[in-house]
């Protein structure tokens, strides 16, 4: 049983406290505040390496500067749990049922001391330089401080804002947090320049941030309090820019965090003393179906076969592929942008690159995809994960995948519904040469139904239930939403209607819709993503001049926020009692 320790903590409920602690108490406080961290992740998951590296180094921050009047920028914000504890929201790590009134990353809407809603990489240094500016033009006065790990450090957007940070001539203290860790380890050439760095104390000739024009300054020992608090004190104030190098360790002061780096970056919920998953245990997934599948691709040579990915390997399972094949498995740190471009550039001298993204983080490459992918009708795969209405942070809401790839032309994306599905369409858009194809995974347990179609150039939906008056179009997971809408309907009328796998997202089987318009008097989407410019408007359209009523299911254009699912499906008629009741307000 994980034993709370708060005796420090009880006194702190703002930044002013902890500027009158003393040195053995600031200590004993970095102790507690990962016993907070442990609490919470250990129960309802969240960030751990992360928080518990950053302890030491957030009470420095916050003994020494004047926050909210300075004002630091955590990038990503994924290890801000220190700080939030520090600035009165403790309450949402100490009490279980207090855990959901904090968010897992910063929010202006929720504290003084938060500038920026944040879960995105390599954001942080523009951010700043953007509030030094404004403080410079606004006359005021005040640090700006941008915190950034080594790993975010990899993102082009960092480069652009270090490039014009050094420009700034005012007040700007960029800490990178080094921990020589990304999510996963760090893939670069940037790395090699960090690594000298740490190795001389901050005293090698190859110093990239020396070389952009910034003052430098290294601390090793980023975990020890007292010098943290010394560094801190020497650049408070200070008149230009400056990148502060801190080393610290990644899941510092748990123990198996620092073992398992990569496990304990993120964690559904855990126990504290074994490290054990409290979840389901694991079986087939699509991701081990896909792994499996493109490990023998390679094992019998049939093609020139890379798989990328930008620093998330663990959301795939592509350590298997990579410990199969290393020489085919290319991780680019978090570089979204340049996943895409590196794949097209592998595709237009044929090899078949694999690229494997988040649906949240896909939109971070909407140019590359476009320009770099489609104008040049290259064929490189796209595999999307996590394309779905969920329960997530504002921040990490993955479902405008679907509207993003389908306003691309040159773009075909697909959904499949089954393991079967999936490897057919896997294998089929390997093969094929006319341009991009990208692959919705479905979301939940695996699913096995016999597929039927071997080339999706063209679109072919598939009818899995005959019926009469009601089509329902339901993809991919949402299939089996369909078939209990079907199952509903006739329980309630005695009526049997139509449900189409469609396949396709981005093009319309026109001759099977033309049917449905000679038979049908109404025809249902059902989407798992934003309606707004997504699959349903498509067919509604389609259908705008005939006689043919459309309703569209699926999210509402909005951003949500750590609202319960089940909510969102009220909220969104995405259950098949609701779907039912409009299908027949719209008949009647």
């Amino acid at each position: 049983m994980h034993t709370l320790q708060t005796t420090i903590i009880d006194k702190v409920n703002s930044p002013a406290d902890v500027k009158t602690l003393n040195l053995v108490e600031m200590e004993q406080l970095a102790g507690e505040i990962r016993s907070l961290v442990l609490n919470k992740v250990s129960q309802v998951s969240g960030h751990v390496g992360p928080n518990l590296g950053v302890a030491e180094l957030t009470i420095a921050f916050h003994h020494v500067f004047d926050s909210p009047k300075d004002k630091i920028v955590w990038d990503v914000s994924h290890q801000s749990y220190p700080h939030k504890i520090l600035t009165g929201r403790k309450h949402g790590f100490v009490d279980k049922e207090n855990f959901h009134s904090v968010t897992g990353y910063t929010s202006q809407y929720e504290s003084e001391h938060d500038f920026f809603t944040v879960g995105h990489t390599s954001t942080s240094i523009s951010l700043a330089v953007g509030m030094a500016k404004a403080r410079d033009l606004k006359k005021e006065t005040g640090n700006v401080v941008a915190l950034i790990g080594d790993g975010s450090l990899s993102g082009g957007l960092a480069f652009e804002g270090l490039n014009n940070a050094a420009e700034l001539g005012s007040n700007l203290i960029i800490i990178v947090n080094d921990n020589e860790m990304s999510i996963d380890e760090n893939f670069g050439g940037l790395y090699r320049s960090l690594a000298e760095l740490r190795a001389t104390n901050g005293e090698a000739a190859n110093n990239p941030f020396r070389a952009l024009g910034f003052d430098y300054r290294y601390l090793e020992e980023g975990n020890d309090l007292a010098k943290m608090i010394e560094t801190f004190q020497s650049i408070k104030d200070i008149d230009h820019p400056i990148v502060l190098h801190v080393h610290t360790e990644k899941g510092h002061g748990y123990e198996k965090a620092t073992q398992e780096k990569t496990n304990y970056h993120w964690r559904s919920p855990f126990n504290l003393e074994t490290g054990e998953s409290l979840g389901s245990a694991g079986g087939e997934s699509y991701n081990s179906i896909i792994m499996d599948y493109l490990i023998k691709k390679v094992d019998e040579d049939e093609m020139k076969l890379a798989a990328i990915n930008a620093a998330i390997p663990g959301m795939f399972g592509l350590k298997a592929f990579q410990a199969a094949h290393p020489e085919h498995y290319f991780d680019v740190g978090i570089a979204e942008g340049h996943s895409i471009t590196f794949a097209a550039g592998l595709a237009s001298q044929g090899v078949k690159p694999v690229v494997f993204h988040s649906s949240t983080f896909l939109q971070r490459a909407y140019d590359q995809l476009s320009h770099d992918l489609a104008i040049n009708e290259l064929p490189a795969v796209l595999i999307i994960s996590g394309g779905k209405i969920s329960s997530g942070a504002v921040t990490h809401n993955g479902l405008f995948d679907i509207p993003l790839i389908k306003s691309i032309p040159n773009f075909n994306y697909l959904a499949p519904t089954s393991k079967e599905e999936l490897l057919a369409m896997l294998d089929w858009a390997l093969q094929q040469e006319k341009g991009p194809i990208a692959i919705r995974l479905p979301n939940g347990p695996v699913v096995s139904r016999e597929n039927t179609l071997a080339d999706f150039q063209s679109p072919t939906y598939e009818i899995i239930r005959k019926g009469k008056k009601v089509a329902v179009l339901a993809l991919s997971s949402f299939l089996s939403l369909g078939e209990r809408v079907a199952e509903q309907m006739k329980a309630e009328t005695g009526e049997d209607i139509t449900v189409i796998n469609p396949r396709s997202i981005t093009e319309v089987d026109a001759d099977t819709l033309k049917e449905l318009e000679a038979t049908h008097d109404l025809v249902v989407t059902l989407e798992d993503g934003s309606l707004a410019g997504g699959f349903g408007e498509q067919i509604a359209s389609f259908y705008g001049a005939s006689a043919v009523k459309v309703l569209n299911f699926g999210a509402k254009k909005e951003f949500t926020d750590n609202v319960p699912l089940e909510t969102l499906y009220e909220q969104f008629h995405l259950t098949p009692e609701l779907i039912v009741k409009d299908m027949l307000e719209a008949l009647a």
